[in-house]
């Protein structure tokens, strides 16, 4: 069955959002109003390439299974082509300007999705404070103030698990789009009428597919929410994500530093060594008790 097609235009919004590297305070303005920005050619082609053979590598190792998509959540611990971002100029530039020059790493993550994998639950990152965080994922999003920055190596598009987002969710009083209604601790939102659970259909209102090129940048703020188009593409999609916290302070998240934290940190150039001494790792075998 031959994929659909999806006509975007720039003009459903009235402002722009794709921004050239250099307009740092365009992005940052753009992220912090509307939830989210895209910054063209970040990396260059060849980077593309070492980060793909990267997620190859660490995250599909023997292949995928028909539909699967495949997650890792400590990529930089695993990837030095990834962890090389961090002494990236380009990339960190803008680290900086949307968390400040004092900043600190504080996850990341690589995802795989063959042909054919589905849609995926509308979802904001953020753990809301009314939520107790039973995981170490929602763990560490319990931090206010980061932003993801996320490469779609293969670029990103409706037809092939491109990324879509809700302008202007990132608003702590953001009550879910027309005729749906926020699930239990505001993660996804549901269609008036329906169970409450997670929402999967791409036909939100005043939802926006991203269209975007291998090397460019996504940047979306803490509590935008995203979904995920299904897969009809032709190849493997391939993305990494970074996400980097305010100022050089500890974290203190309930698990004690694992090991593979411990050789990354010590791995990374001295130079470097700043924005990643208060990392904390992931402990996904951590849940809350009681």
């Amino acid at each position: 069955m031959a994929a659909p097609e999806y006509r975007i235009s720039q003009t459903q919004l009235s402002y722009p959002y794709e921004f050239a590297p250099k307009e740092l305070d365009a992005i940052v303005a753009c992220n912090r109003a509307h939830g989210f920005a895209v910054v063209k050619q970040v990396i260059s082609p060849e980077a593309v390439e070492e980060l793909k053979a990267s997620v190859r590598e660490v995250v599909i190792r023997d292949g995928l299974n028909p539909g699967e998509s495949r997650y890792c959540v400590n990529f930089l611990e695993l990837s030095p082509a990834a962890a090389r971002l961090l002494g990236h100029e380009k990339f960190m530039v803008i680290a900086r300007a949307l968390h400040g020059e004092a900043l600190t790493f504080h996850r990341s993550a690589a995802i795989a999705k063959d042909i054919g994998a589905g849609s995926w639950t509308w979802h904001t990152d953020w753990t809301f404070p009314e939520t107790k965080a039973a995981s170490a994922s929602a763990f560490l999003n319990t931090i206010e103030g980061f932003s993801s920055m996320w490469l779609y190596l293969n670029g990103t598009h409706p037809s092939r698990a491109g990324l879509a987002i809700i302008p202007d969710s990132n608003a702590m009083d953001w009550a879910g789009p027309e005729g749906f209604a926020l699930t239990e601790g505001r993660k996804s939102f549901y269609r008036i009428g329906t169970e409450p659970k997670g929402y999967t259909g791409m036909d939100v209102p005043g939802m926006l597919p991203l269209l975007t090129d291998p090397g460019d940048l996504i940047v979306f703020a803490d509590r935008t929410y995203h979904g995920v188009f299904p897969h009809q593409g032709t190849e493997v999609r391939l993305s990494i994500g970074m996400a980097f916290r305010p100022g050089q302070t500890s974290f203190h998240a309930p698990w004690p530093l694992p090991e593979s934290a411990k050789k990354f940190i010590a791995s990374v150039p001295k130079d470097v060594r700043p924005v990643v001494e208060h990392y904390t790792g992931i402990d996904l075998g951590w849940k809350l008790e009681g």
